[in-house]
Parts: C-alpha cells; structure tokens; sequence
C-alpha cells in the first residue's frame, strides 16, 4: 500500500450563504488541498448558521445552536457529496446534533463512496457543558480506511491520553483531532496534547483548528491555532517530530506523506519504544513514601 497524502486545514472562519455557500468553500478546500485524506476542525460547519438574524442586533448563541441542530442532517449530506465527487475521504468538522434526549459534538467523516461514519466527542468542555448543554457522547472507536485503522479524538478529548490509547491499542495509526479553540492558551493545551499522543503512541496525529476573527458568531467569534501534522520523535522522523505545519493564527493547509510502515519500524528499533511499554511500565502501581 502506497503511503496517505494527508492534508490538515486551518480553517478560517467565515460568513457563506447558509449550507451551500459551506458546502462550496469546503469544495474548494478539498480541491486545494489535493490529498486522498482531508480534516477540517471542529465546528467549522457552524459558520453556515451563525449569521444574526433580522430581528437582532447581535449573535445569538441560543439561536445559533437551534439552527445549526435543526440544519445537522443537510451538513452531513453535504459533505457526503462533496467527498464524494472529489473520491476522498473527508474528515468535515463535527457540529452539535440531537440523538435520542441529548445534544452532542459529532465529527463528521465520509468516505469516497459517499458513506458517512459520525463519531462522538467523548469529554465536554465548560463552554460545551455550561453553556450550550451539550453531553458527552460515546467512548472513543476506530475506522477502517485503506492505509489501516483510524481514530478521532475532537479537540478536548485528545488531552485525555487514555482516550486516544484506547484508539491505538485497537489498531489506529493515525488519530484525527479537528479543534476549535478561542485563546492561545487553549490552542497551546491542544498542540501539547497532539505531540504527547504521537510520542507516547508512535503514531501519526493529525490537528486542525479554526482560526480568525468572526463578530457575527457567538460561539465562533475568536480562534486560534496551526495546522500541524506530527509523528514520533524518532528515527526516519524529524527530531521534533513535526512532519508538517501551517502558519499560526491563519488559514493555511499542512499536508505530509504518512507510511505507517515507518511506524511499525520506530517502534520496533527507535531508540525509545514508548508503544510497546505502555501496558508493563506505564500501568505500575503508585509507591507512597512511609507506608
């Protein structure tokens, strides 16, 4: 199996003509980014809804959440049509999406065939849980694609290490964290957590944020980040384990050729074999001094 072409996108927030206009940017994306596997952040479908509405002067987070809920299943199956036509597999956000009693953060992945698999963020932020009442969704899985299993970890569930190992041990060599942060200190939480996965792991992660300013949104109004794709620290692998980046605090695509071959081979003969001694060493029980 020839290598992934893998693109990450710093998505800059905008102001499109609803879902279409989304739809039409996220075409364009795709097609700039000339990759077989493309991830876009997350929320980054919520710009189609955050408009402020006639009758008011200003963003309207509630209003924002009800359209975007209201809207979910048409995002979905416009990003299906767009993977689709352009024959890639399309990681397309995640947006909030009512399912049974609950409203949770579904990332949104299609496949070339159109297919659509919708994965769950599994740990709410206080802005997630406090204000927009959003609950945790289902615990963390993996996807079948042509080059091996992946996995999605959105945003704040990828600084929960167990989370993500939960995902590699069950065969992904690539995990997806689409983010969507407000500060640089938020942004800064996320790109630690991306590098920690991928050392700790010998694995590929990809991240993708939102950046830029957008007043008419309530819930994307500030954003922050790079694109960054990582690997381990290690042999065949950049010393800082940096394999591709986009400029900081604006729109831009970093895209890198994954082997997952070469991770087979770091973690067998790097010079530390993080992956393989997690379960022995990492797992010890915890000494108290005095007892």
């Amino acid at each position: 199996m020839a290598p992934l072409k893998l693109a990450s996108v710093a998505w800059e927030i905008g102001k499109p003509a609803g879902i279409a206009g989304w739809a039409a940017r996220l075409r364009a994306t795709v097609e700039a980014a000339g990759a077989q596997m493309i991830v876009c952040p997350e929320y980054a479908p919520l710009e189609a809804f955050a408009a402020v509405p006639p009758d008011r002067s200003g963003p309207d987070l509630g209003g924002e959440l009800a359209r975007a809920i209201a809207g979910a299943d048409a995002v979905i199956r416009a990003a299906a049509s767009v993977a689709r036509g352009a024959g890639v597999w399309l990681l397309a956000g995640s947006l909030p999406m009512r399912t049974g009693d609950a409203v949770r953060n579904r990332a949104i992945l299609a496949t070339p065939a159109g297919e659509v698999v919708l994965a769950d963020k599994h740990v709410m932020t206080r802005f997630e849980d406090e204000q927009w009442g959003i609950a945790g969704g289902a615990p963390p899985g993996v996807v079948e694609t042509p080059w091996g299993r992946i996995g999605i970890a959105i945003c704040f569930d990828g600084e929960f290490p167990n989370l993500v190992r939960a995902q590699v041990e069950a065969g992904a060599f690539l995990i997806l964290m689409p983010s969507c942060t407000d500060t640089a200190a938020g942004f800064e939480r996320v790109r630690i957590a991306a590098r920690a996965r991928a050392m700790e792991n010998q694995c590929f992660v990809a991240l993708a944020p939102t950046v830029g300013t957008a007043a008419w949104s309530a819930a994307l109004d500030s954003n922050r980040g790079q694109a960054l794709i990582c690997g381990p620290m290690d042999h065949g692998f950049p010393t800082d384990g940096i394999l591709a980046a986009s400029a900081m605090d604006a729109p831009g695509i970093a895209t890198a050729s994954l082997d997952p071959s070469a991770l087979e081979t770091a973690r067998a003969q790097g010079q530390v074999q993080n992956h393989r001694r997690w379960p022995r060493d990492a797992a010890a029980p915890l000494l108290v001094a005095g007892e």
